[in-house]
């Protein structure tokens, strides 16, 4: 590694470098066995996935949280994998497969899986090395993977021990099934999406005679899915809707099937809404199946209309016409489907009520249906609608197993991080439903269970333990279905350390993990499940703490999706600006669990705060000023000196409190300031000239302790200033900084030396922001005047002194020449620091000068002579006449209630921001005006 740095940073030159160097050389978790523990695991990613921005944000604030701790000495060990990703992965290579004019059909489930395992070791993992490129240092030594041996051994545990206690059971309920894909999915694989679609209306003729109050012998449904009524099984009415009272337990002939249904009483029927009535078809939609089985009708006996295809197959009772079975549920290929032809003979019998509406001229038209727009949920691989689908899955009782993580919550064993997620997660937890964890795949963990060939089920870790149940004589048939992946995800905290084998070193001394951060978005399909899993299975939480950050959005706001074009890819940003930008970005935007907007201009600004320390980095070695050889604050006695060792114990204190309460955005700000504030544009400018050894010694340690603490968040740059630092003075070479000590200043803050310095900061920004309004060129000296008169002995004697002490800094910085304090006789010239006793006629009287507040006191500045005042005056009024004008049109425009109303929030916030600019404006101004008198 050369000491020497280039005069431009780089980022693209070094981060391949020390990436690899860290994983060579095991840095990621280095031999720590006496060292207290830190654990925590990775969501795994699908072993389909590529890096988005989630993926981006996600890790990043993982591997600042694991940085910190190993720089803290921990044992600190990142769990890393890969999730099998059951139908993301066959599709992938079955789509490979329809490329090659061949289907998965053409071979036998092993041959099928053993292609899917060519295509792993091939193709799969993308993200890993993506992740690598982000800097995350997870311990890939011990990469997993939930189709490993080790841990389909413990999902098949599992199954096999839940079984036994009744906490896992076969059942025939609804599930979203995906007609293209043929399997059930998860709510998380159900995307919605608003379809333009239409909405029936239907007579339901009442039978035997009977009339509802008005004299109808029919009651009015309405529905956005006329095909189902081919499986309706009742029609509900609220028990409270008068109308109905009547012929509540009576029959409905259906038309077309002739089947006869109960009218029924459900408060799931909306009397305001429609007629009141609800056709219920519990075979298909989950609504219409509760609403079934409070009406006594057993999940068994609910009808099933369609097959695995969404095609009108023959219910139970046998009577749907023949002319339906084998049709599509919807139109497709320009063919009519079953919705199609149910209208058609709906409105044959006459049995359809038309829409009417009027056109402009008030000329009634009927149409068969009313346009609706339809919130539909589609299958987000599959791409086609989803159908509630009656079919025999393998379920988690759920509700048991939630118990315990509730209780965990309540108590605060767990601690859900923001607070305000509790009650999204009570809500869920008291009200869950059985987990389906079955899926009808191929790729996965083929759920242990063998059917004999009366139908019933063995379940046991092997086929023979299972003929042993079953008998010799049973011929058994294992279950095709594999299980869900969430399932298996589930027991990632402590399989991934080894369970069930609890004597496993790893497992003893990882597990409990100390922290999760997840997306919200999985608290239910991933992190509710873990919680279960790990106390049922463990007895123990499977976490002390659970981050939950919110949605990486695009810059106006929307979500990211595709469709939309406004997906930003994390890769073209580390190209970019480099992978320290983007993560110090996603750090200083994370605040607790609200969405980040993305904004390429803060990543480009993070980029030049890399470049800035860059920079100041190089000023250090070209004076001379390398790394420091003692954790502890050199000796100092120079205020300045005093004052920046105090700096950096106040922004460790800050920066250990914001870690410890995970306010990533506060740590990164926390840093970000204590660098470019105090360090870079103060210190840096303050030491300039004055490079004895004590303040070559602070400055090196301040450096020092800048790269480890800023390295977390970003560890590509401060590694390369590390190593280039530790060759200035002090070879450490072999001393990396991802593994270097948390910074342990043993020193305290210098009241005294903060509030002299922070006086003399103060004083130079005020005096250059004087200079800039009055427009003084930038080299021209000015000469600064004090009425003695409103100082007290105390005071002047002080100001004396700071004038003295740090003339020639002010000098070379604020331009000053001298300081004058009238009515005492008193000049300082600031350059040497030497004090001048004059006539008081020798001095600027105070009414020939423009006045300016610094830091309690009211100085004056002869401006004569140093600047044409009218042409000032002229220039400072023409700016305060537009801003003015600009405050009021845009005040005008925030007091239109149309305005606030109806335009978009970002142009309101807009409108009010550059009011806000504008009347800060007016103000700056008009004291500036004042000042030239």
């Amino acid at each position: 590694m050369t000491s020497e740095l280039s005069k431009t940073f780089d980022p693209a030159a070094i981060e391949q470098r020390w990436y690899s160097h860290w994983e060579k050389h095991g840095l990621f978790r280095p031999e720590r066995p006496d060292a207290a523990p830190y654990t925590i695991v990775n969501p795994p990613p699908n072993v389909t996935g590529s890096l988005h921005i989630g993926h981006a944000l996600d890790n990043t604030l993982q591997d600042i949280v694991i940085r910190y701790e190993r720089l803290r000495g921990k044992d600190a060990l990142w769990v890393v994998g890969t999730d099998h990703a059951g139908i993301a992965t066959q599709m992938v290579v079955e789509r490979q497969m329809e490329a090659r004019q061949d289907k998965r059909t053409n071979y036998t489930r092993e041959e099928f899986i053993a292609k899917v395992w060519e295509w792993k070791h091939e193709s799969g993992g993308t993200i890993t090395t993506q992740l690598r490129r982000l800097g995350c240092s997870m311990d890939w030594s011990r990469e997993q993977f939930t189709m490993d041996p080790h841990f389909s051994d413990a999902v098949m545990k599992v199954f096999v021990d839940l079984h036994a206690k009744g906490l896992i059971y076969r059942d025939k309920r609804l599930v979203n099934w995906d007609p293209k894909l043929k399997t059930a999915i998860s709510d998380l694989e159900v995307e919605t999406q608003e379809v333009k679609g239409s909405f029936w209306h239907f007579r339901y003729p009442l039978a035997d005679g009977v009339t509802l109050a008005d004299g109808r012998d029919y009651i009015e449904v309405a529905t956005t899915r006329p095909e189902t009524m081919l499986a309706d099984m009742a029609v509900a009415v609220h028990p409270t809707d008068e109308r109905y009272a009547s012929v509540v337990g009576k029959d409905i002939i259906l038309p077309i099937t002739g089947r006869r249904i109960k009218i029924v009483t459900d408060e799931h029927a909306d009397p305001e809404l429609g007629s009141g009535a609800v056709k219920i078809t519990p075979g298909h939609d989950f609504n219409d199946f509760e609403v079934g089985k409070r009406a006594g009708i057993a999940a068994g006996d609910m009808l099933n209309m369609l097959n695995g295809e969404a095609n009108v197959c023959q219910t139970a009772d046998g009577l749907v016409p023949d002319e339906f079975i084998g049709l599509h549920r919807f139109r497709r290929d320009k063919v009519d489907g079953a919705r199609e032809l149910v209208v058609a003979r709906m409105k044959e019998l006459g049995f359809l009520i038309p829409h009417v509406i009027k056109d402009k001229d008030g000329e009634t038209q009927e149409h068969d249906a009313e346009p609706r727009t339809i919130q539909t949920p589609f299958g987000d691989r599959g791409g086609v609608v989803i159908e509630p689908w009656l079919t025999d899955q393998w379920y988690v009782d759920a509700e048991t197993l939630a118990q315990a993580p509730i209780k965990a919550v309540r108590n605060g064993d767990i601690e859900i991080i923001p607070k305000s997620w509790e009650k999204t997660f009570f809500n869920w937890m008291e009200n869950i439903q059985p987990w389906c964890v079955s899926r009808q795949l191929w790729w996965g963990h083929q759920i242990p269970a063998w059917y004999d060939q009366n139908g019933q089920v063995f379940v046991a870790l092997t086929e023979a333990e299972a003929q042993a149940k079953a008998g010799a004589d049973a011929v058994l048939t294992r279950d095709s279905d594999v299980l869900d992946t969430w399932f298996s995800s589930a027991l990632w905290p402590f399989a991934t350390l080894g369970w069930p084998d609890e004597d496993a070193p790893l497992y003893q001394k990882h597990y409990p993990n100390d922290l999760l951060i997840s997306g919200f978005d999985i608290l239910f399909f991933w992190d509710a499940r873990m919680a279960m899993m790990g106390r049922h299975l463990t007895g123990e939480n499977p976490w002390k703490r659970l981050y939950l950050h919110g949605l990486v959005r695009a810059a106006d706001g929307a979500k990211m999706s595709k469709s939309k074009g406004n997906v930003v890819d994390p890769l073209g940003l580390i190209d970019q600006y480099g992978a320290d930008a983007l993560r110090f970005f996603m750090a200083a935007m994370e605040s607790q669990g609200r969405d980040i907007k993305m904004d390429d201009k803060r990543v480009e600004g993070y980029r030049n705060f890399a470049t800035k320390l860059w920079n100041a980095t190089r000023f250090c070695q070209a004076n001379g000023i390398g790394a420091s050889t003692t954790l502890e604050a050199a000796a100092a006695t120079s205020a300045v000196n005093r004052w920046i060792i105090g700096e950096v114990v106040e922004t460790l204190a800050s920066l250990d409190k914001a870690l410890a309460d995970l306010r990533f955005d506060a740590a990164a700000n926390t840093i970000y300031h204590f660098v470019w504030d105090n360090f870079c544009d103060w210190y840096i400018e303050l030491i300039k000239g004055n490079f004895d050894e004590e303040t070559r010694a602070v400055a090196g340690w301040v450096l020092d302790q800048i790269l480890v603490m800023l390295h977390p968040f970003m560890p590509f740059i401060t590694e390369e200033l590390w190593h280039a630092q530790g060759q200035i003075g002090s070879d450490r070479a072999d001393y990396p900084l991802i593994t270097a000590k948390w910074p342990e200043p043993a020193a305290q803050v210098d009241g005294a030396a903060k509030a002299e310095v922070e006086w003399l900061i103060a004083l130079l920004t005020s005096v250059r922001s004087f200079r800039a309004e009055t427009s003084i060129p930038p080299g021209l000296k000015i000469v600064m005047g004090l009425d003695r008169r409103k100082l007290t002995e105390g005071r002047f004697n002080e100001l004396a002194s700071l004038f003295v002490k740090h003339g020639p800094v002010l000098a070379r910085i604020g331009k000053l020449e001298a300081v004058e304090f009238f009515h005492t006789g008193v000049r300082i010239n600031l350059s040497d620091g030497q004090l001048e006793d004059r006539t008081e006629e020798r001095y600027v009287l105070p009414g020939s000068g423009s006045p300016f507040k610094a830091v309690g006191e009211e100085y004056i500045v002869g401006l004569e002579g140093l600047i044409d005042i009218d042409a000032e005056k002229a220039r400072l009024t023409k700016a305060l006449e537009a801003s003015a004008k600009e405050a009021k049109s845009l005040e005008g425009r925030l007091g239109n209630a149309n305005f606030v109303d109806r335009a978009k929030p970002e142009a309101v916030d807009k409108a009010k921001a550059d009011f806000a600019h504008h009347s800060a404006e007016v103000e700056r101004l008009q004291a500036a005006l004042e000042r030239l008198g």
